[in-house]
């Protein structure tokens, strides 16, 4: 058969929940476009059952992912590299789409995402070191702080950015050992939930990264609420919407990470994606665990244990 009679396949775009990838609950689409308005797909509209959902196999997954050691899970986030530098001219076309690009500046997107995630792959065993220590104590102790992660952590991921940006607040979280429940740009998801695929395809454990797509603040308000979610990255959400989700965020006292500059029409996620991260979202939804450990009596040289 001829090309020209061949029927394209179009490709269904489908949430990322648990490890595997279902439709949303409430059945329920939107329609995707590029810069120009023209159709690119049909994307599912997460609910708020779709977000519970999100809630509780991030939590299933928590034990296991936090327990794995840090080197361990510098393994697996760089395997997550692999994957994206294997499909990288799927990432390129979607981000071109999405965001309007050239085909070279596209590319050089998706390259600083690739290489964003690899640079928080190796920070994983090395954030302990800057973000605890030995303390001087007045007394025969040790008195050591570790940094320990916080648990299910939303995130509202920017709107303009879809993959550099993305990477940018996905790849701290779950490096630190917290698990995530992910809510893609509302106007350029595509990126995302195929962002979903390569992560089904590592050797990420399912539950770790879940990734919903829809209306942000539809889905944010039941997760901003969730006594089950303890912490949220705001940056995805505009001044007005920050402000009714950290309302809802203190009922359970979650940790929040405030989102950057807003832009003219008031959306967020304008910072600069393309400058260095530094350690600040590492540390973000870190807790500090301080241990108290006798020395024993000291000898009369003063070095006995």
């Amino acid at each position: 058969m001829s090309d020209q009679n061949r029927l394209g396949v179009f490709k269904t775009y489908k949430l990322y929940v648990g490890g595997k990838f279902p439709r949303s609950e409430s059945g329920r689409v939107y329609e995707v476009t590029d810069s120009k308005g023209q159709w690119l797909a049909n994307a599912p509209k997460s609910s708020r059952k779709d977000a519970r959902d999100a809630v509780v196999a991030a939590r299933k997954a928590f034990g296991g992912w936090s327990g794995a050691t840090a080197y361990n899970r510098g393994q697996v986030l760089y395997r997550v590299a692999e994957m994206l530098e294997g499909r990288k001219d799927q990432f390129v076309r979607e981000v071109a789409a999405s965001e309007g690009l050239s085909k070279s500046k596209a590319a050089a997107a998706v390259d600083a995402a690739i290489d964003r995630w690899v640079w928080y792959a190796g920070w994983t065993d090395k954030i302990g070191q800057i973000a605890g220590g030995a303390n001087p104590v007045a007394g025969p102790f040790f008195n050591l702080s570790t940094p320990e992660p916080t648990g299910v952590v939303a995130v509202l991921a920017p709107q303009k950015s879809s993959l550099l940006g993305l990477v940018s607040v996905i790849a701290p979280v779950i490096a630190t050992g917290n698990t995530a429940v992910v809510i893609a740009s509302a106007d350029a998801p595509l990126p995302a939930l195929s962002l979903g695929e390569a992560l089904a395809t590592s050797d990420v454990p399912g539950g770790v990264v879940n990734i919903l797509s829809g209306v942000t603040a539809e889905i944010a308000a039941p997760l901003a609420a969730h006594q089950d979610v303890n912490a949220i990255d705001l940056t995805g959400a505009d001044t007005a919407l920050a402000k009714e989700l950290e309302i809802a965020a203190a009922d359970n006292l979650k940790r929040v990470l405030r989102p950057g500059p807003v832009d003219a029409d008031g959306a967020s996620g304008s910072e600069d994606w393309t400058a260095s991260p530094g350690t600040h979202r590492l540390t973000a939804f870190l807790e500090t665990k301080t241990v108290w450990h006798p020395t024993g009596a000291l000898g009369a040289a003063g070095s006995s244990y």
